[in-house]
C-alpha cells in the first residue's frame, strides 16, 4: 500500500514521462517514414502521367538495350554513346506510356494473333536483326524461333553450362525484341487510327490543285521596314503591354529552365610543358626511324594508337594521320608535328603499303593434338589430302567441324587495341593468300588449315607505326592554375564581386540561357553533373563552389544562377521576351508609317513616286508564300492578296507583310502545264493534314506532366 501511495503521489510526473516516451516512439516512426519517403524520392528518375519511374527500373531498360546492341556487334560504348542510348530509352519509354494510356481509353490492344501474323510475314525490320533469319529467303523464320524456344525450355537442365549461357543470351534478346515489337505495333495502330481521321474530298482536291497551278505575274511595289531606323520609332510601356497580351501564348514554357553566368578556366599545357613533350617526341622519331620492328617503341610511348603490325585501311587511323599516308614513302618517318584539332603531338612511320582485299571469304579447320608436334603432323596430312583433291567439308566433318564459308572484313579486326602473334599470323595469311590456296598456319595451341575462296574490293592498306599523345599539362602547371583560380573564388563569393573582378584577374564571365535538366553537360563541359545538381537546387544570385570537371579535371568552373524560369508563361520582365515583343511593336509601327505613306497610290508609277522599290515577280500562287527580293523575306499575306485580286487590277490597299508593306498590279494570270489527278491530289492533302497533326505527341507530352530527373543520376 505504501508503494501504491508513493506512485499516486507522483502521478503527474509519471504521466509526463509516459507521454514523452509515447511521443518519442511516434516521432521516431514518423522520422523513419519521412526518411523512407525521401529515399524513395531520391531514387525517382522521373514521372509520366502521375506514375513514378524508379532508377532501378530505368537502369534495367537501358541494360536491355545495351545487351541487344551487343548481340548486334556494338560494344564498348563511350560516354556520349551511352548518353544517346539513355536518351533513346527515355524517349521510347515516355512515348509508349503516353500512347498506351490513350490506347486504353480507346480499347486498342495488340492481340497474340496480330503478333503471330507479323512473325509469319517475317519482314519486320526488327525481326531481321534476330538470329532466326532464313539465309535463303532473307526473311525471319518463325519455325526457327519455335525450334529454339522448344530447345531452350526442354534442354535447359541438362545443357552444357557454356551452351546454356549462350542460349540464355539469345533468349533474353528475343524477349526484348518481342516486347519492343508489341510496343511498336501498338504505336503503329494508334497512329493508323489517327491517320484515318484525316480525310479529303474531290471539291477540296480541285481547289487545292487550282491554288497550286494558277500562277500570277505581278508588278510589285515594296516599302521595306529596313528603310526606317529603329531609333525613329517610339515604343511605350503600354505598347509593350498590349503586344505582350496579344502574343502571350507564344511565351509559354512547359519545363523549368535557368539562366546562368559562369567562369570557365581550361587547364592547358604551358610553353615549358610543350617544349618537354617535343623533346620526348624527337626521341621517339629517332627510335622509330632506326627500328626494324616498331612494336616496342610504340608500346613504350603509351601511344593512343595501337600498333598491330597489320596492313590497315586509312579509316583505321586517326584522320590527321590518314591524310599523311599517301604522301609518305615506305620506311619514311614523319614528325613530330602538332595537331591542333585534337591537341596532340604525332610521329608516323610508314612500314609498308600494299593492295589487299577489304573482304576475304574463307573456310577453316582447327587441328589439335596431345602435343604440338602431333597437331603439326596431323595438319600436314590434311593439307596433303586437300591438295590432292579431297573434299574440304568432308574432312572438316571428320574432325567434328562444319568447315562453313565465312567472310572476314577489315572492320572486324581494325578496331582492336592488341593482337597476339598467332592472330596476327592468321590474319596476314588470310589477307595475302590467293583464291583456292590452302595454307597451314602453325599456332601455339595447334594448327589452323585455311582456304581462301574469294577476295573482294582491293584497296590500299598501310602498316604504320603511330606515336600519338595529348599535349598535356604538368602537375606544376595544373597546380599554378588551380591555386590562382581557387584564390579568386575565395576572394569573390558574390555575383557582383565576380562580375567586377573577373577581368582584372584574367578571367571572362560568360552567359548561358535556358538550361534544362535534359542537358547532359553544363555549357558543353563534360563531368558537370555535380554542377547541374547544384544549379537546380540553388536560388537566384547564388554562387556555386569551384568545380573540377571536364576531361580528367581539365576545367575549373564557377556558376552564378541569374534567373529561374518556372513552368508557365514568361513575363514581360524577361529580357528575351521583352526584346521579342519590342521588335514586334517596332514592326507594327513601321508598318503604320509605311501604309500611311503608300495611301493614295493608285498605280505602280504612283507607288514608285512615293519611294517604293519596283520589281516583277513571276509564278505567284496561293499555295506558296511569295519570296520578295527587295526585302529578302517570304510573304504569305502577299500570296493571299494577289490571289484575291483580278487580273489587270492594281491593289491600292497596302498589304502588311513580315518585312515590309506592299502594293501590286496583277499583270497576267494563267494555269501552268500540270495535269490534274484527283486521287494523287487527295493523297497529298491527307499527307499535309497528317504533317500538321504530327505535333499531337507534343500535346500529349505536355498533358502527361512528364518530370525528367535524369540529370541527378547520369
Amino acid at each position: 500500500m505504501a508503494a501504491l501511495g508513493k506512485i499516486r503521489s507522483r502521478g503527474i510526473t509519471l504521466i509526463v514521462i509516459i507521454g514523452l516516451g509515447l511521443f518519442a516512439f511516434i516521432a521516431e516512426e514518423a522520422f523513419r517514414s519521412c526518411e523512407s519517403t525521401r529515399n524513395n524520392q531520391r531514387q525517382q528518375i522521373g514521372e509520366v502521367l502521375g506514375e513514378k519511374i524508379n532508377y532501378e527500373e530505368f537502369a534495367k531498360l537501358v541494360e536491355e538495350v545495351q545487351q541487344a546492341m551487343k548481340m548486334q556487334g556494338q560494344e564498348n560504348l563511350n560516354d556520349d554513346q551511352m548518353n544517346q542510348v539513355r536518351d533513346q530509352v527515355w524517349q521510347n519509354y515516355i512515348q509508349y506510356k503516353i500512347v498506351e494510356n490513350e490506347c486504353k481509353k480507346l480499347g486498342l490492344t495488340v492481340t497474340d494473333q496480330e503478333m503471330q501474323d507479323v512473325l509469319n510475314q517475317g519482314t519486320n525490320q526488327m525481326l531481321l536483326s534476330t538470329p532466326f533469319v532464313n539465309r535463303q529467303t532473307g526473311r525471319f523464320d518463325a519455325n526457327q524461333l519455335k525450334q529454339f524456344l522448344a530447345q531452350y525450355k526442354g534442354a535447359q537442365a541438362n545443357m552444357n553450362p557454356q551452351v546454356a549461357e549462350q542460349m540464355q543470351t539469345v533468349y533474353k534478346y528475343w524477349v526484348f525484341i518481342e516486347k519492343s515489337l508489341r510496343q511498336q505495333l501498338l504505336i503503329q495502330k494508334y497512329n493508323g487510327l489517327l491517320a484515318h481521321c484525316f480525310l479529303s474530298n474531290p471539291v477540296e482536291a480541285k481547289m487545292s490543285f487550282n491554288d497550286e497551278t494558277e500562277e500570277s505575274q505581278i508588278q510589285l511595289a515594296a516599302y521595306p521596314y529596313s528603310k526606317i531606323s529603329d531609333s525613329q520609332v517610339k515604343v511605350s510601356d503600354s505598347d509593350l503591354k498590349a503586344k505582350y497580351d496579344e502574343l502571350k501564348p507564344r511565351f509559354q514554357q512547359f519545363v523549368e529552365t535557368r539562366d546562368i553566368r559562369y567562369v570557365d578556366v581550361q587547364i592547358t599545357a604551358s610553353a615549358a610543358d610543350r617544349a618537354e613533350l617535343m623533346k620526348e617526341f624527337k626521341g621517339y622519331a629517332a627510335e622509330l626511324a632506326e627500328a626494324a620492328d616498331p612494336t616496342e617503341v610504340v608500346r613504350k610511348s603509351t601511344s593512343s594508337v595501337a600498333y598491330l603490325g597489320l596492313p590497315l585501311t586509312k579509316g583505321a587511323y586517326p584522320m590527321d594521320v590518314a591524310v599523311r599516308l599517301d604522301s609518305m614513302s615506305v620506311g619514311q618517318t614523319y614528325g613530330p608535328v602538332a595537331n591542333a584539332q585534337d591537341n596532340t603531338l604525332n610521329v608516323i612511320k610508314l612500314v609498308a603499303k600494299q593492295q589487299l582485299p577489304d573482304s576475304v571469304q574463307f573456310r577453316a579447320i582447327q587441328v589439335g593434338g596431345t602435343t604440338a608436334e602431333e597437331a603439326h603432323t596431323r595438319a600436314d596430312s590434311i593439307v596433303n589430302a586437300l591438295n590432292a583433291g579431297a573434299d574440304f567439308a568432308a574432312i572438316a566433318k571428320k574432325y567434328g567441324q562444319e568447315g562453313q564459308e565465312q567472310w572476314l572484313t577489315s572492320r572486324m579486326y581494325e578496331s582492336s587495341n592488341t593482337m597476339d602473334k598467332d592472330t596476327k599470323n592468321y590474319l596476314n595469311t588470310l589477307l595475302t593468300s590467293g583464291v583456292k590456296e590452302v595454307k597451314n598456319i602453325e599456332m601455339t595451341q595447334g594448327n589452323m588449315i585455311v582456304q581462301v575462296l574469294d577476295r573482294k574490293n582491293m584497296v590500299d592498306k598501310y602498316t604504320a607505326a603511330v606515336v600519338k599523345k595529348t599535349i598535356d599539362y604538368s602537375k606544376e602547371t595544373r597546380g599554378a592554375i588551380f591555386n590562382k583560380f581557387s584564390s579568386f573564388a575565395s576572394a569573390n563569393q558574390t555575383a557582383d564581386a565576380i562580375a567586377k573582378n573577373a577581368a582584372k584577374s584574367g578571367y571572362r564571365v560568360q552567359e548561358a540561357k535556358d538550361i534544362a535538366t535534359t542537358q547532359h553537360n553544363l555549357v558543353g563541359i563534360r563531368s558537370t553533373r555535380d554542377a547541374m545538381k547544384w544549379l537546380f537546387d540553388a536560388d537566384e544570385n547564388d554562387v556555386s563552389k569551384m568545380y573540377e570537371c571536364g576531361n580528367n579535371g581539365d576545367h575549373l568552373l564557377i556558376v552564378i544562377l541569374d534567373k529561374i524560369h518556372p513552368v508557365g508563361y514568361r513575363g514581360l520582365d524577361d529580357a528575351q521576351v521583352k526584346e521579342i515583343v519590342k521588335q514586334e511593336v517596332i514592326r507594327d509601327k513601321k508598318a503604320e508609317q509605311l501604309m500611311a505613306k503608300a495611301k493614295g497610290a493608285t498605280s505602280i508609277a504612283a507607288a514608285k513616286a512615293k519611294g517604293a522599290q519596283i520589281s516583277t515577280v513571276n509564278q505567284v500562287t496561293f499555295a506558296a508564300p511569295v519570296f520578295v527580293q527587295a526585302t529578302g523575306a517570304s510573304e504569305p499575306a502577299l500570296s493571299g492578296a494577289v490571289s484575291a485580286t483580278k487580273a489587270g487590277a492594281f491593289c491600292s490597299h497596302p498589304v502588311k507583310g513580315l518585312a515590309g508593306v506592299y502594293q501590286f498590279q496583277v499583270v497576267k494570270r494563267a494555269k501552268n502545264a500540270a495535269t490534274y489527278n484527283e486521287q494523287q491530289q487527295e493523297m497529298k492533302l491527307r499527307q499535309k493534314a497528317m504533317q500538321y497533326a504530327g505535333n499531337y505527341m507534343n500535346e500529349l507530352y505536355v498533358n502527361a506532366k512528364v518530370v525528367d530527373n535524369r540529370y541527378l543520376f547520369f
